[in-house]
């Protein structure tokens, strides 16, 4: 094979040629593999006399030409110009008559003797013990899982024949191509070449005609025996049979309890697709037994057996699009939880002592006046309240309702000095709604510590006795006989009961209060004093609201 570069004139005339003489004109800069003998080719050409006359040109029949190279099928001028050639390559070939048509010539289209001149350009070639050709562009660290046969697929893919020629692209659409693996679906090539890919992972991929559209081709956009490139990012994939993927990223090494069925769960998360794209972000609540009738994918209610404060990751199986254009049809969905907090409606308060001094023979009862310490956060450990950021303990008469439930549950039967840690589910809590600072539906913490406690007074009653009172207590209580009973002579009597321990006070941090609502309530007629008619002990003013109602 004589390899002729011609000069700056052109081809001209050579005078009496032995072999074709080559001008390759243009090289690509990327040539990946040379037309050898054997191969199947694909080109187009013109083939013109010396003169210029044109005798012939595949671009006039609108079709490509393909062929055997090397193997006799085709002039041998031809046969020896075009191997060696790369896709892409442009050549001027100048076939001698004894390489093209010799004496004879083509009756009406080409004379005897005639020296030919091609201009060549190689659009494809392959080999019939070619293999698909797979390189991988970029790959994610995270791969848990590849596809398989019977899997369904989401991908992008641009495609164009061998010479970069584009002939379809899913990102024009506007959308992935959908469709399932190895079911025939799909040309042999590109169902071969998806398995193994990884979501998020990108492809190059090579498919030669028999495993493409073969001698057919595809209507007017891929021609008969043509190669195809593809470049491929899959999106997602997942399989009909596949169940919610779980993936513990963290749990707390105190996890004392895990979320079941019917429990009702607050939760931070982020919601993605297989791809990393980010559809959704925020806090939810959900009861775990209506998930998937509230509003909640089916995949989104399976947080059974999560630990309070664990990092989950979920990927559930593809549902219908929700409103908007965020979350495609057949999309697999990725949740990265954290579970804030959870509890069950039938939970009472949980407590845990954390210290019970020794000799504890009195404990708090209801009504009792309690002063504590303590310190609230949410189940997560977020920060709410402190007593210690004030300059003196919370103080509260049990059952009087002046804090939550649970807390008032949680501070009875406790001695003085005793520390605990209590667990308020939100309906013994702030229930739904909250309260300022305080989210709605949510699990709090305290660690409570008791201060001191005095013995409180039956409700209703601010004063009681430790017996039974003096038979003649008007004249007790009327200190100068006078017949009258001022503020500060009911005020003395009162505190002497209190010293001598025959009487005690509802608790409060403000005996001096309680005190006037007392002088209050017996001055009826609010004229400053105490008659003997107006001063009635509550036990007297009980009774006759029970003879009144009978």
């Amino acid at each position: 094979l004589l390899l002729g570069i011609l000069g700056a004139p052109g081809l001209g005339d050579p005078g009496p040629l032995e072999d074709v003489v080559i001008d390759r004109y243009y090289i690509p800069k990327i040539c990946l593999r040379e037309a050898q003998m054997g191969d199947f080719i694909r080109y187009h050409y013109n083939g013109t006399f010396k003169d210029g006359k044109k005798f012939d040109s595949s671009y006039d029949r609108g079709a490509t030409v393909a062929g055997v190279v090397g193997v006799g099928r085709l002039i041998t001028g031809m046969d020896r110009g075009l191997q060696g050639m790369c896709v892409n390559e442009r050549r001027h070939l100048i076939v001698p008559p004894h390489l093209g048509y010799g004496s004879i010539g083509v009756a009406g289209l080409i004379p005897p003797d005639a020296t030919l001149y091609f201009d060549v350009v190689m659009l494809d070639i392959w080999n019939k013990n070619d293999k698909l050709q797979i390189t991988t562009l970029s790959k994610p660290e995270r791969c848990n899982r590849t596809v398989e046969n019977s899997d369904f697929v989401r991908y992008h893919y641009n495609g164009t024949l061998l010479d970069g020629t584009p002939f379809d692209s899913s990102y024009s659409k506007g959308s992935t191509y959908d469709t399932y693996v190895g079911t025939g679906w799909l040309i042999k090539g590109m169902d071969q070449g998806l398995l193994g890919m990884c979501a998020g992972e990108k492809r190059s991929i090579i498919i030669p005609p028999f495993l493409a559209y073969g001698e057919k081709g595809y209507g007017t956009v891929i021609p008969p025996q043509a190669s195809l490139v593809f470049s491929v990012l899959l999106v997602d994939f997942h399989n009909p049979k596949d169940g919610v993927f779980l993936e513990h990223l963290e749990v707390p090494a105190s996890c004392k309890r895990r979320a079941v069925t019917g429990d009702f769960v607050r939760y931070h998360y982020n919601g993605t697709l297989m791809d990393g794209t980010l559809f959704d972000s925020r806090t939810a609540q959900v009861n775990m037994e209506r998930a998937p009738r509230d509003g909640h994918i089916k995949g989104c209610g399976k947080k059974q057996g999560k630990a309070l404060g664990a990092l989950q990751r979920s990927s559930s199986s593809p549902h219908p699009p929700l409103p908007g254009d965020k979350i495609p049809g057949s999309a697999v969905l990725i949740f990265d939880v954290h579970v804030i907090d959870f509890h069950n409606p039938a939970d009472p308060v949980e407590i845990e002592t954390v210290f019970r001094p020794e000799g504890c023979n009195v404990t708090t009862r209801d009504r009792d006046f309690v002063r504590y310490h303590y310190n609230c956060s949410l189940l997560d450990g977020t920060r709410l309240f402190s007593s210690h950021d004030y300059e003196k303990p919370q103080e509260v008469t049990l059952g009087a309702n002046k804090v939550i439930e649970g807390l008032n549950s949680g501070l009875l039967d406790m001695c003085a000095g005793e520390r605990r840690v209590l667990i308020v589910p939100p309906h013994l809590g702030h229930g739904e709604s909250g309260a300022r600072g305080v989210p709605g539906s949510a699990v709090l913490r305290f660690e409570v510590e008791l201060i001191s406690m005095e013995e409180g007074v039956p409700e209703g009653y601010l004063f009681i006795w430790h017996g039974e009172p003096p038979a003649s207590l008007y004249e007790q209580m009327d200190l100068n006989k006078d017949g009258g009973i001022p503020a500060d002579e009911f005020s003395t009597f009162i505190k002497t009961q209190v010293a001598e321990g025959k009487g005690r006070l509802m608790p409060s941090s403000d005996p001096e209060k309680i005190i006037a609502d007392m002088f209050r309530n017996q001055d009826r007629n609010q004229d400053g004093k105490i008659t003997p008619d107006e001063l009635k002990l509550k036990s007297d003013e009980d009774q006759e609201k029970i003879h009144e109602e009978l």
